[in-house]
């Protein structure tokens, strides 16, 4: 989906890629693994795998719309708001990208978006791993 999603933009909406093809996908593939560690976070306190479906979609599209900058930026919000969108993933890729499209980045531009994003992937799993409760056979 990536690809095609980024083939898209650049060749029929004409966006052009000014910056680091490799960032934008080393960016991505992070983001990938953050979402489905979050994902596997909420799960754990879920019952059954509708609920789990359910309250990823909400717990995830929600402030990941309303937290990351995509509407307003994250350092004009306040409050738990503002606490959201620093810590949410999305935040982090929404820099990467914006970067990577707009403003010619690389990695060593988007240095401190790529830490939180690569840091937040073990963390999640761990979280997920610890609070995983025994299945009984």
């Amino acid at each position: 989906s990536f690809l095609l999603l980024t083939l898209l933009a650049v060749t029929v909406f004409g966006v052009p890629l000014k910056g680091s093809f490799l960032a934008l996908s080393a960016g991505a593939f992070l983001y990938v693994g953050a979402s489905t560690a979050l994902g596997l976070l909420i799960s754990t306190f879920m019952k059954s795998q509708i609920a789990a479906l359910f309250g990823t979609a909400v717990l995830t599209i929600l402030p990941a719309t309303n937290f990351s900058g995509l509407i307003d930026p994250v350092s004009s919000l306040e409050g738990m708001g503002r606490l959201i969108g620093e810590v949410y993933p999305t935040t982090h890729f929404v820099i990467i990208a914006r970067g990577t499209f707009s403003k010619a980045l690389n990695f060593s531009d988007l240095h401190a978006a790529f830490v939180p994003l690569a840091l937040s992937v073990p963390i999640l799993i761990g979280l997920s791993a610890t609070l995983l409760r025994k299945q009984e056979t």
